[in-house]
């Protein structure tokens, strides 16, 4: 079976625009959770987000590419420039029918619609700019992404809620394994911070007001978060045929459905995902020094993500590593997954576990190690990054220390 490596990340969060500014932040415990400062959220109690900030479109696209663009595709043609950059990649037409585009969101132009609404009831408009149906359609990142690079081959967008990226590095995976691409390009983007997302989440009751303290007792929720991750996936042939670096290989990816419940996670999905996505990769439980968790600070997440990791790693979960970098760029939705893959591909490459910040108090059910307060040095030859979804869709990629 064909080895898939990664050899180019780009990254735009709330930890910077840029992925060095981002593994810089993470790696230091700096959050980038504050005062919603981009949106009008006055009709909420939620007044925090983890946002995008000295962000100007103009300084990046031409007038005509912002009009025709949401926030969301912008960050991922933004994050998917570094990783091409990164990666040293040119595509050449005869690469870029070789090449895939495999990549998520999980409700794409959020800030098209919110504005397209505000103008029909609240201006009482007669009439929307031409382009919100391009604009606010989930593929229309995927698209952009095509059209920016020359891209000829197989494109697809993943919409599987907060694992919509995880699925569509999975996806990709499995096109390169296959044979049908030598290269892909995947990840996820999410621009949700709108006054619409903040209520419709506050109906689900999942919203933090004062930040965000996965694995901690008394944890108020979930805060929203923006931006976008990219990767670049080849095959191990032919990224040592262009002499390319190498940060890690992705090497197993594991997904299933639970069949239970649309927004209550289930401990066996969970844990059976990570089974697979550890089978796919050939690993033992043991081979795993840490976990990217899916960690998103509610009451119902952490202690189901925690008893699934016990039930998959027995006596060696004591032994683990695990953290939740939601807790500093907040949770990004259908983008989550790639960005956390960057994290997890930094935590292997940094021998360094990033931490989890926001702890307030010891929970008794939530009993591993999440490295409250400060990254910790670690030996991580492999490690496991988590995204569980609403619908119980789970999707959790492996990742190993190359060489």
């Amino acid at each position: 079976m064909k080895r898939i490596v990664i050899t180019g990340v780009g990254c735009i969060s709330a930890l910077g625009n840029k992925t060095s500014e981002f593994t810089d932040k993470l790696f230091n415990g700096v959050s980038g959770i504050a005062a919603v400062e981009r949106v009008k959220v006055f009709k909420a109690r939620t007044k925090i987000a983890a946002e995008v900030k000295n962000f100007d479109a103009a300084e990046h696209f031409t007038a005509t590419q912002i009009s025709q663009m949401d926030r969301h595709s912008l960050f991922a043609i933004m994050a998917t420039r570094e990783a091409v950059a990164d990666a040293g990649i040119e595509f050449s037409p005869s690469l870029a029918e070789r090449t895939a585009i495999s990549y998520g969101t999980g409700i794409g132009g959020q800030n098209t619609q919110d504005e397209g609404y505000y103008r029909l009831y609240a201006e009482d408009a007669k009439r929307l700019h031409p382009y919100p149906v391009p604009k606010l359609m989930p593929s229309a990142a995927a698209s952009h992404i095509s059209m920016a690079f020359g891209i000829t081959g197989p494109s697809l967008t993943t919409t599987t809620a907060c694992a919509s990226s995880a699925h569509s590095m999975g996806v990709a995976m499995m096109m390169l394994r296959s044979g049908m691409v030598d290269v892909a390009i995947t990840g996820g983007a999410e621009a949700p911070i709108t006054a619409s997302s903040f209520l419709a989440w506050e109906g689900l009751r999942v919203l933090s007001k004062d930040g965000c303290s996965p694995f901690s007792a008394k944890r108020g929720g979930l805060v929203l978060g923006e931006g976008a991750g990219t990767l670049i996936l080849e095959t191990l042939e032919h990224a040592q045929q262009r002499g390319a670096k190498i940060y890690a290989e992705l090497a197993g990816f594991g997904m299933c459905s639970d069949a239970h419940n649309l927004v209550q996670p289930l401990e066996d999905g969970m844990a059976r995902a990570m089974k697979l996505a550890l089978k796919d990769a050939n690993l033992a439980p043991t081979d795993i020094a840490y976990i990217n968790a899916h960690g998103t600070g509610t009451p119902q997440n952490d202690p189901v993500e925690t008893a699934a990791i016990r039930a998959v790693f027995e006596d060696h979960a004591d032994n683990l590593l695990v953290s939740s970098s939601k807790s500093m760029h907040g949770h990004i939705l259908g983008a989550s997954s790639a960005v956390e893959a960057i994290a997890t591909i930094a935590a292997i490459t940094q021998q360094c576990a990033p931490p989890t910040m926001g702890f307030i108090e010891t929970d008794p059910a939530c009993d591993l190690d999440y490295v409250f307060g400060q990254s910790r040095p670690q030996k991580i030859e492999a490690a496991l990054s988590n995204s569980f979804a609403f619908g119980g869709l789970n999707a959790v990629l492996a990742f190993k220390r190359f060489g």
